[in-house]
């Protein structure tokens, strides 16, 4: 066999492996090595004295991956981002912003769900973690809807849904895990997630105040609060606009000129930060330990999977597919824009079996470079590209669009694992009633990520600043 069908082989057979429930670290690591292997005894025509020889270099060559790539500066990111998350729920700035919330906007028609919406996001800019989120908040908002009658299937689907905010606001593990795979800028990408994420937030929002206001008794408006209270209930909240001020103003410097820092320093910053105010706010040592082995759990998860992954990846070099892949994808006679929105819907059936880590990991090694090339290449100016854009932007848009697709896999059956970790938390709720909750959203994924394609100035005006 050619190396080309080599790696389609080996693909195939790890997809159906993850897809059978094996952990994409493990399938990945296990397909690249034997996929390595089999290149490398068929370079000796299969002969049996070879054999040994071929296992020594496939070895050698996958036990390379794990400390050359994973020691990446960038890479440090993910810890210090999701460090931030647990710090600030133990120092209870996830509770002050939930109440800031509900006192400012719970009067609207589906107001605590829309309060839920804000607030996740409010957390999203602090947190790089979806799960996270999710688990937060189902044990902050979903009690307070239930309280006013809320559904209890639309309440969890809300806050699964709006957990899914952490993977485009910035700090965001799966943008920082794309520049990574991809050699893009780490800050550009970071930067490029504000718009997006808060675009999606708004349309959650008009979802939910749409639904409220059509069906009756669907999300009954809290009111009675005195502008006193809502004014008191800010400085409680404060904390968090803080920090995320000071890490923007340290890795972007909007005053012009050089960055005062690179985002993993940012990111320690922050951390810094928001350890000291949880200290103030009276953390002791439990709440300390239990919010650093949650970091560490979440982030040996993340640097697993990506070790694994990328011994695939070596594999793929060696089997030349992504090439392939590309020359195959620009000479499909579709239009390239075409072409991009069935690999979007690819995406969005793929993440009803894997792990948005995972999907985007296993993925982007073949299907980048097929982006790519449809726009013109990665050095194409934007007056002659396809999607209207030069290589760097093109990128940068592109990534946006499988984090957005990611997002969407988390809350899709039967893995959507923020509807998952929701139902874990809450006993009273069935994995199958979050999922009938978040059925409207889906319909509003679905609109975000449409508008996100058919304007991409939303995505890309921010990062065009700096």
């Amino acid at each position: 066999m050619e190396p080309i069908e080599i790696g389609i082989a080996v693909t195939g057979i790890m997809l159906v492996v993850v897809v059978l429930g094996m952990r994409v670290a493990f399938a990945a690591a296990l397909a690249g090595v034997v996929g390595l292997i089999w290149i490398f005894w068929s370079k000796k025509g299969y002969d049996g004295d070879q054999f040994l020889w071929a296992v020594t270099v496939a070895v050698k060559t996958a036990g390379q991956v794990p400390h050359s790539k994973v020691s990446s500066q960038a890479l440090s990111l993910i810890p210090t981002f999701i460090l931030i998350g647990y710090l600030a729920y133990y120092a209870g700035l996830t509770q002050a912003l939930f109440e800031a919330a509900k006192r400012w906007v719970a009067w609207v028609p589906g107001g605590l769900a829309v309060s839920t919406v804000f607030a996740t996001a409010g957390f999203a800019a602090v947190s790089g973690a979806s799960v996270a989120t999710a688990a937060v908040f189902a044990r902050i908002a979903i009690p307070e809807m239930l309280k006013i009658g809320y559904d209890k299937r639309f309440a969890a689907g809300v806050v699964a849904a709006s957990g899914t905010l952490a993977s485009l606001i910035p700090p965001s593990a799966l943008l920082v895990i794309y520049a990574i795979i991809v050699e893009q800028d780490v800050g550009k990408l970071l930067l490029a997630g504000f718009v997006p994420g808060m675009f999606s937030a708004i349309v959650y929002v008009v979802l939910i105040i749409g639904l409220a206001m059509t069906i009756k008794g669907f999300g009954p408006p809290v009111s009675g609060f005195t502008w006193r209270e809502r004014f008191v209930s800010l400085p409680p909240a404060l904390p968090i606009v803080f920090v995320v001020v000071t890490i923007v103003f340290f890795v972007y410097n909007p005053f012009g000129g050089d960055a005062w820092g690179t985002p993993t320093e940012g990111g320690a910053i922050g951390a810094f930060l928001v350890f000291l105010v949880a200290l103030y706010r009276g953390m002791r040592w439990p709440e300390l330990k239990d919010a650093l082995l949650e970091t560490a759990k979440l982030s040996v998860m993340i640097f697993s999977i990506i070790w694994g992954v990328l011994i695939y990846v070596r594999f793929l070099g060696f089997a030349d597919l992504p090439s392939a892949f590309a020359d195959w994808i620009t000479s499909l006679t579709m239009s390239p824009m075409l072409i991009l929105i069935c690999i979007l819907l690819a995406y969005a059936v793929l993440g009803m079996f894997m792990d948005a880590i995972g999907m985007l990991l296993l993925t982007l090694p073949v299907v980048y470079p097929a982006v790519m090339a449809l726009n013109g290449g990665v050095g194409v100016s934007a007056a002659d590209s396809a999607f209207g854009m030069n290589g760097q932007m093109c990128a940068i848009w592109f990534g946006i669009l499988v984090v957005k697709m990611a997002e969407f896999c988390l809350i899709t059956p039967p893995i959507g694992l923020n509807c998952f970790v929701v139902a874990g938390v809450r006993d009273d709720i069935s994995v199958q009633d979050v999922f009938k909750g978040v059925t409207p959203f889906f319909v509003a994924d679905a609109v975000t990520i449409g508008l996100l394609v058919a304007f991409p100035a939303i995505v890309l005006w921010l990062p065009a600043q700096v």
